[in-house]
């Protein structure tokens, strides 16, 4: 019987896998196609194989291809920070949004954005490579702060993580809102739209970036797989397995606050996909995370793509910010998972 039922969970995984794939592939060719300007499914395909016109290869390849690529690379990134902070605080609530890293992130990227006057981080090639340092320096100030607030009686809880991180989120929110406040009006409104959550970085360059980055950090939390799983068992147990349970836990946190900042730097405040696709994933093939990360990172990339079509054809010329969209999905889930956990 273990075999065999071994053997059905490998294949059930595998099918999902292959199928979450073909969506992904489905809905690039569907956000290819959406927008103000119509592209037909067969113009497409021709472009992408070198026979469309000249206005269709730019606007695909230096428009939406760019853009589309963003999209799937922030979802992935995010549910996969997602899902370590969930397994390290042992918190099926925790999301870097929620938890206030993305705040953190978000409040270094305005303070650049208010020095600079905007003009670096829009048009400036520094930026490149500014950005997700800035973003990362905010990110590991919210993460200390969080860690070591929530530190009582030699451990972290997970109910005082949620609390103390909605808090610091609500504390960054604030002075965010102060510098914004002191900004040039088409600054302020730079701002606004990035905080809410927007795939701005729509050029080759920053595609590059962000693939470097999370090409470097993914395998070390694919390895780290095991260990994920070992703390999801408690405490003693992981101890009792020789688990060097708080520098793991530290180690793990650097680098899920180091994927989540990445992301904001590019993609601004998107809040619940680090909680939804986790726990998709978890739902559909169990808790093993050397088998709920891959999913939950495709699932991620697919759920950020089809939620940035949406915002660009529900209010079509004008966008709604993608982070708002998954928010509007992600909060009744929230709220959902609020009731139904002890």
């Amino acid at each position: 019987m273990m075999p065999n039922t071994l053997a059905k969970n490998e294949a059930k995984y595998k099918f999902l896998m292959i199928t979450t794939f073909i969506l992904i592939i489905m809905a690039i060719l569907i956000s290819i196609n959406a927008g103000y300007m119509k592209i037909p499914i067969a113009d497409v395909i021709a472009t992408l194989f070198g026979n469309g016109t000249p206005q269709n290869e730019l606007t695909i390849f230096e428009f939406r291809l760019p853009r589309i690529f963003m999209a799937l690379l922030v979802g992935l990134g995010i549910s996969i920070s997602g899902a370590i902070l969930q397994g390290i605080s042992g918190n099926p609530l925790a999301d870097p949004g929620i938890l206030g890293i993305n705040a953190g992130a978000g409040f270094t990227i305005v303070l650049y954005m208010f020095f600079f006057q905007g003009t670096v981080f829009i048009t400036g090639w520094l930026s490149i490579f500014i950005m997700p340092f800035a973003a990362l320096i905010g990110g590991f100030i919210a993460a200390f702060l969080i860690y070591i607030i929530s530190w009582k009686n030699g451990r972290v809880t997970p109910i005082r993580l949620i609390l103390v991180g909605i808090g610091i989120n609500a504390a960054f929110g604030a002075g965010l809102t102060i510098f914004q406040m002191k900004m040039e009006p088409i600054d302020f409104m730079k701002a606004i739209v990035w905080l809410s959550g927007s795939i701005w970085g729509t050029n080759w360059t920053f595609v590059w970036m962000i693939a470097l980055w999370l090409v470097v950090l993914i395998p070390i939390v694919l390895y780290k797989s095991r260990v994920l799983d070992v703390l999801k068992l408690g405490d003693s147990i992981a101890i009792g397995v020789g688990a060097n349970i708080e520098k793991e836990r530290r180690f793990l946190l650097f680098i899920s606050v180091a994927i989540a900042a990445v992301c904001v730097s590019v993609g601004g405040g998107i809040t619940f996909l680090g909680l939804i696709a986790p726990h998709m994933a978890r739902r559909l093939v169990g808790a093993s995370h050397a088998k709920s990360l891959p999913l939950a990172a495709l699932l991620g990339a697919l759920l950020l793509l089809l939620a940035d079509t949406l915002g660009r054809v529900i209010l079509a010329p004008m966008e709604l910010p993608v982070g708002l969209v998954i928010s509007v999905l992600g909060a009744p889930y929230f709220i959902y998972l609020l009731i139904k956990t002890n």
